[in-house]
């Protein structure tokens, strides 16, 4: 499939990316640490300025320890927040020591090493313990929504390829039961004229119907095609009366290939009937960026023997969900039936690129 590429982010990217986000991290600790005691410096505190020295630090550290070490284990306990609180008093508990012993590195009095390293438990333990640990769950959030974006980007692109192939083999059958139909009459100048437009919807399906998008203009004229090929069956009948209104649209607009097409067949597969009087009309307008399409036919009571009687309505499901997939908030869709008569309507806002 040729969309498997967007579900999933190698993981040597996953591991360059976590690896970008440390160093991020480390080089915005080191300007934080540097501008505050340069500030410090300016106002001559000096013994803020120690304390700014070995606060700053001490907290880088402690934030990574957290971060990367210790809520990575806590969070798979069955109470990770209970356990993270024990574990950070713990780690501070046994922190307190050498903070004290560093501070006396630089300054002579006990008193000072002693309140610092006070004072950097408590900094630790209400502020940057629960920051660092709201700061991961929300990674870690953000990380579990693109998961599931990826997941349901492969699975709409996995089931538009298969709504695909299930409508492709329908039209063939139907445009070769049509040419069948069309030989039994030994009309060879019908059949080769049926033939023609045949291959031209081939190479359409073959060529153009598993890009994207195509161009507006070459949807249209599969779909002239296909009513066409239809209407050889029913030249013949004066009960069956089919109206189109087709305008050509010179804008370069695009269009995901095969969205039309199965209203028009739904309508010849469900409302023509060679017994009885039948009718099919389909317009098309396009103005101001927007693609307006109406189907309207005749519907007529399935037969008893009829194999696809229990299967109505699935070509134009197939459709509702693609729409819904490609031109989410871009489209409108109505369908009426009655016991007598089906009408579709479409609108849908186009783009004048291949991406909308």
């Amino acid at each position: 499939m040729k969309y498997a590429a967007l579900r999933f982010i190698p993981r040597p990217l996953i591991i360059k990316q976590e690896n970008r986000s440390i160093v991020r991290e480390v080089a915005l600790a080191f300007s934080v640490w540097l501008v505050t005691i340069l500030l410090l410096m300016a106002v001559g505190a000096e013994e803020l300025i120690l304390y700014g020295a070995m606060l700053v630090p001490l907290t880088a550290a402690f934030y990574f320890f957290a971060y990367y070490y210790l809520i990575p284990r806590m969070v798979t306990k069955q109470r990770p927040v209970r356990s993270y609180i024990l574990w950070v008093l713990l780690s501070l508990l046994i922190s307190f020591g050498p903070v004290m012993l560093l501070v006396l590195i630089f300054c002579d009095d006990p008193d000072v090493g002693a309140g610092f390293a006070f004072f950097n438990e408590g900094f630790q333990l209400f502020l940057t313990a629960p920051l660092t640990w709201n700061l991961y769950k929300r990674r870690v959030k953000s990380k579990e929504q693109i998961g599931v974006l990826q997941t349901e980007l492969g699975q709409s692109t996995a089931n538009l390829d298969f709504l695909r192939s299930q409508i492709n083999p329908h039209f063939l059958f139907n445009s070769l039961n049509t040419l069948y139909g069309t030989a039994l009459q030994e009309n060879s100048e019908r059949t080769a004229q049926g033939i023609q437009m045949l291959g031209d919807m081939m190479r359409f399906m073959l060529h153009e119907n598993h890009q994207r998008q195509i161009l507006l203009t070459r949807e249209v004229e599969y779909m002239r095609n296909y009513i066409e090929l239809q209407s050889l069956r029913t030249s013949t009948s004066p009960n069956i009366s089919i109206e189109t209104s087709i305008e050509d649209v010179v804008a370069e607009k695009w269009i995901a290939p095969m969205l039309l097409i199965p209203f028009v067949e739904n309508a010849f597969k469900h409302g023509i009937s060679l017994k009885r009087k039948s009718w099919i009309r389909v317009t098309l307008h396009y103005e101001a960026d927007k693609l307006y399409f109406d189907v309207y036919n005749s519907t007529h009571p399935k037969q008893e023997l009829d194999l696809e009687k229990d299967h109505s309505g699935v070509g134009l499901e197939n459709v509702r969900q693609r729409l819904a997939l490609l031109y989410p908030g871009k489209h409108e869709l109505s369908i009426r039936e009655t016991p007598q008569e089906f009408f579709v309507h479409l609108t849908l806002q186009l783009s004048g690129s291949t991406q909308q």
